[in-house]
């Protein structure tokens, strides 16, 4: 989430760089109090392998599969994309949603410390995931009506009021043309039956895509879209500002957790 990261909610800007940004920064100067305070495969030959929740219903298609993967190709950044920020050889571009105030994002880089499969395992692990993120209050996977799907509370910094997300989300292991290509899709589940908690904002409208391959060497070729719209009374610039150091903050903290995913795994067995 706009608080995570890769979902990584991987969501792709960190909770924590987020919260801290807002935190130390910022928040204290703001006048600011949240709601819930106060109450088709194409001509490639494509074949793949699925990560998806046991009884869930197919959620996403080939066709958003496929529409992910060939950013990495051929970025799509028509339509009012304009670059917002580079660092450490990742661009970040962004689309303004009339509607909301607020940005969409995408990213294209390279991720030169972690291969496609590490990060793509990090990214699913959500036990994992409340190891090096101190901003997860409450994550875990539940079934709401036959419906099984992630819930993620994220802490923010007072006077600002949790986040809590439900969505599902869906890893295919894609080989394309002889390219072995990691793709994630997650997105809010509509009509959730999942109760909203009182004093916690329900975030409604979130998605995210990832789509990773080597670069050929020994790291990540990476491809990120994002959109994330925490609601409550947080200004929308705000929301924006803290983006533009949350995104390198996040690729950070990334690798880190890759970096240390082995000893994570020796040490739980």
């Amino acid at each position: 989430p706009v608080s995570y990261i890769f979902l990584f909610p991987l969501s792709f800007i960190s909770s924590q760089t987020l919260c801290n940004n807002i935190k130390n920064k910022l928040i204290w100067n703001l006048p600011v109090r949240d709601d819930a305070m106060t109450s088709r495969r194409g001509a490639c030959h494509v074949t793949r392998k699925c990560w998806r929740f046991e009884n869930m219903a197919l959620q996403f298609s080939d066709a958003d599969f496929q529409e992910a993967w060939k950013e990495l190709d051929e970025p799509q950044l028509q339509g009012g994309w304009e670059l917002f920020t580079e660092s450490m050889g990742v661009k970040i571009y962004r689309l303004y949603n009339k509607e909301t105030g607020l940005y969409e994002y995408k990213v294209f880089g390279t991720l030169s410390s972690c291969s496609p499969e590490l990060c793509a395992d990090v990214y699913m692990d959500l036990a994992y995931r409340k190891q090096w993120d101190s901003y997860v209050k409450e994550l875990h996977e539940k079934v709401y009506d036959g419906q099984k799907a992630i819930y993620w509370e994220v802490k923010y910094p007072f006077p600002l009021s949790n986040r809590d997300y439900v969505y599902v989300r869906e890893r295919r292991d894609l080989q394309v043309n002889g390219r072995k290509i990691w793709v994630v899709l997650a997105r809010s589940l509509a009509g959730s039956h999942c109760p909203e908690k009182s004093g916690v904002i329900r975030v409604k409208d979130y998605k995210h895509t990832v789509a990773m391959e080597t670069d050929g060497a020994q790291g990540t070729k990476i491809f990120m879209n994002y959109f994330d719209n925490p609601g409550g009374n947080i200004p929308a610039w705000v929301i924006n500002w803290a983006a533009k150091s949350g995104v390198p903050g996040f690729l950070k903290d990334i690798q880190d957790a890759c970096s240390k995913y082995a000893n994570y795994c020796k040490n739980r067995k």
